[in-house]
């Protein structure tokens, strides 16, 4: 049977992966407060761009999808959501709103959690919202022939309101004593969560909410300006390795949840040197052209124009059209394919 005593983590040796992890990120935290106190205005714009990443990412791992324009419309409430799948981002968007709100307000408990969940499916005629799960859920591996195995078998549904119970209470206490880091701390919490998964539907998507809540309540802001979510979309092969292997005799509490403490905090560090690379580009005062001409300098490889507005917040979506034009035409990028799929690459790559 699960046992939910973070107690024990004050014990615990981390090898020096782990170590280092913590040590870069309680440094790169350090740094990020001196940046909100010299640049409060420009780093603002980074926070909608942020939201729209997390939003976009975050449903996309579970396969859930717009067009880029449809997106821009619902994240500014400019249009209603056409199907399901627009309901499920506007719902997240929604819940993700309320996280960066309001943390301070939303303590850890089982209850507050349901209660992200349902806004998460207030859009949604669907029962289950803000309810925890009323049939099993096996989480099974889908191969390329058609065939699917069981990799692991969460709690069942009688089980799961008083591990959730369990889990708050020991979180809370270990935080609330300080003797174990947040930073290690975070990562076995949604781990113990996933594991557990106590909803029918949602899952994935309420353990990175529960992440960036977590990382703001223990005064980690990067999720507000660095989207997490769209880290953990590109590399979710890594991220679903690292939880297969965490998973590993978790019921009869003999799994090793390093690889999944590992994943989570190098996706936090990566955040966190996003945000200092992306504090030099706005904070300086150039031309729409210079911005994009240090952004792609910053690039290796194909990239997207989207790549580039990403790294140019201060500057539209045809700022960007227009200086990728220029470059193009002055051979200091070479434009691949055409639609949707365009891409770049510096020149003195190729």
């Amino acid at each position: 049977m699960k046992i939910f005593d973070y107690s024990k983590l004050e014990n615990r040796q981390w090898d020096k992966e782990v170590l280092n992890y913590v040590g870069l990120i309680h440094e790169f935290k350090g740094r990020q407060q001196l940046y909100l106190n010299q640049k409060p205005d420009e780093l603002e714009k980074l926070v909608e761009l942020a939201k729209r990443q997390s939003t976009e990412a975050s449903n996309a791992i579970e396969g859930i999808i717009t067009t880029n324009q449809r997106l821009a419309k619902l994240m500014i409430d400019k249009t209603t959501p056409q199907n399901r799948s627009e309901k499920e981002i506007q719902g997240y968007r929604y819940a993700l709103n309320l996280v960066h709100e309001n943390f301070d307000y939303i303590p850890i408990k089982p209850n507050y959690i349901l209660q992200i969940h349902r806004e998460m499916y207030r859009f949604l005629d669907v029962a289950f919202g803000g309810r925890f799960k009323d049939t099993s859920n096996e989480i099974h591996a889908v191969y390329p022939d058609g065939r699917k195995e069981v990799i692991f078998k969460p709690l069942e549904p009688y089980e799961t309101p008083d591990a959730i119970e369990k889990l708050c209470e020991s979180f809370n206490a270990a935080i609330a004593k300080g003797n174990i880091d947040p930073l290690v701390l975070i990562p076995i919490f949604i781990h113990d969560f996933l594991c557990i998964h106590p909803f029918n539907d949602g899952n994935g998507r309420m353990s990175r909410l529960l992440t960036t809540l977590l990382l703001y309540k223990s005064e980690y802001v990067i999720g507000k300006y660095i989207s997490l979510e769209k880290k953990i979309h590109i590399t979710k092969e890594d991220y679903y390795d690292a939880l297969n292997q965490s998973s590993k005799g978790w019921y009869e509490n003999e799994c090793d949840d390093t690889p999944f403490v590992k994943y989570l905090l190098g996706t936090i560090l990566a955040a966190y040197r996003d945000f200092e690379d992306r504090v030099d580009l706005v904070g300086k005062k150039q031309s729409a052209k210079e911005m994009v001409i240090n952004a792609v300098d910053q690039k290796i490889g194909p990239f997207s124009k989207s790549d580039i507005m990403e790294l140019c917040p201060k500057i539209g979506r045809g700022s960007v059209e227009a200086s990728l034009k220029e470059l193009c035409d002055e051979g200091t990028i070479v434009k691949i394919g055409g639609g949707r799929s365009t891409k770049y690459v510096r020149s003195d790559s190729k």
